[in-house]
């Protein structure tokens, strides 16, 4: 044990004795996480920003303002005129609403109502929201022509005593129109597939995932570097001509990798859950399973390459390579779903697409231990093929 150990304590040692491993062992996973999540710990509004100038605070203003806030496209930002200018002119937004003094209900009864939409030419955005602006205000005449229609006949049937009286039953009949507007049925029937999409994307988790997969499984690729290096300055084979078995030296050599490797996957892990906020930890079982599944399929790959690759420079090469082209097909940058039918099937024979789905269904799909099992038998399996071929065709010289 002692001997296993000291090699682990070595390998520690050589691995952060430059002050460069923390740049990739921690730092550039974290940043790519986060940037290619979206920079957001939360659901982003993806809705287009309309600034827009209030200069009424009427009640058909509020109105307006709260029928473009209900909008599934505009998301408007109430400015100063002169913020709104400004940050029109650096081009932040694409439109610019200005409301006039004048907006009321009394000048839209009177069809006198006039808005001032500034907008970028030649642009989608101030084009989406010059048509919900065309919409609100539509659905705000429709209101209002309906309570004028009922106005008139209530006042065939009966006259009114005086203008108070009209006017109370105006406001009565426009708050029933605009309620009545709010819950009518859609015009276009929808029909929705008793298949579920198979599609399911989350940026965030999906950068979680993949980031933890590709930053953690290439240095676990690695191991064949440190295999190459000591056979070629000779440190592997004056340490096993001592009474220190190949076990002993393979055994501590995992170790020190898979430990390390365990530790900066809990680490993005917490920052998945405490900065991003995403579910890594409604079920421990299931993470500790497959985290650990995948980083043992991972360490076999390397030992398997160690046993084969001839110098450092190739192992290094290879290691990189190799993780890289495995994150890219197994999903770790993209969903997998995007990828043709045949591809999805190809990618199967990697270990990165089992890791992938696996961590998917913890993070994504909010699944428990017996539902990532199947993916981390897989995993096994693979640790358990290349450890078998690394050990047989492991050499010290």
């Amino acid at each position: 044990m002692k001997k296993i150990l000291a090699i682990f304590q070595k390998e520690t040692i050589l691995r952060f004795t430059s002050p460069i491993e923390w740049l990739f062992f921690l730092i550039l996973p974290l940043f790519f996480t986060f940037v290619l999540a979206g920079g957001t710990a939360g659901n982003m509004d993806t809705r287009t920003r309309l600034a827009v100038v209030d200069q009424a605070n009427s009640t058909l203003s509020a109105q307006l303002i709260a029928g473009l806030e209900a909008s599934g496209s505009i998301r408007p930002d109430v400015k100063t005129l002169a913020e709104a200018e400004d940050e029109f002119s650096k081009r932040n937004v694409s439109a610019v609403l200005v409301i006039p003094p004048d907006f009321t209900l009394e000048k839209l009864r009177e069809g006198a109502l006039a808005l001032d939409l500034r907008q970028l030419p030649n642009n989608l955005n101030s084009l989406a929201a010059y048509q919900t602006v065309q919409t609100i205000l539509g659905r705000l005449s429709s209101s209002v022509e309906i309570a004028q229609q009922s106005v008139q006949a209530a006042e065939d049937l009966r006259p009114f005593e005086n203008d108070a009286e009209r006017a109370a039953y105006f406001d009565a009949a426009l708050d029933a129109a605009q309620t009545e507007l709010s819950v009518a049925p859609q015009r276009v029937a929808t029909a929705q597939a008793l298949v579920e999409d198979p599609v399911e994307y989350d940026p965030r988790a999906n950068s979680s995932a993949g980031q933890l997969i590709t930053w953690v499984f290439i240095p676990l690729f690695g191991i064949s570097v440190t295999f190459a290096y000591e056979r070629a300055t000779g440190t592997l084979r004056r340490l096993l001509t001592t009474p220190t078995r190949k076990a002993t030296y393979l055994l501590g050599t995992l170790l020190a990798a898979v430990f390390w490797a365990l530790v900066q996957m809990l680490l993005l892990v917490l920052f998945g859950i405490f900065v991003m906020k995403l579910n890594w930890g409604h079920s421990p079982a299931a993470l500790a399973v497959i985290l650990t599944a995948s980083a043992l399929a991972a360490s076999a790959i390397g030992v398997a390459m160690g046993a084969f690759v001839k110098t450092e420079g190739q192992a290094n090469g290879l290691s990189i390579m190799l993780g890289m082209v495995m994150a890219l097909l197994g999903g770790c940058w993209y969903p997998l779903e995007l990828f043709p039918a045949v591809v999805q099937q190809a990618v199967k024979v990697l270990p990165t697409r089992w890791a992938m789905q696996g961590m998917l269904d913890i993070v994504l799909r909010g699944q428990d231990l017996s539902a990532v099992l199947p993916e981390a038998a897989v995993l096994l399996g693979f640790a358990v093929v290349f450890y078998a071929i690394g050990i047989w065709r492991f050499r010290y010289e």
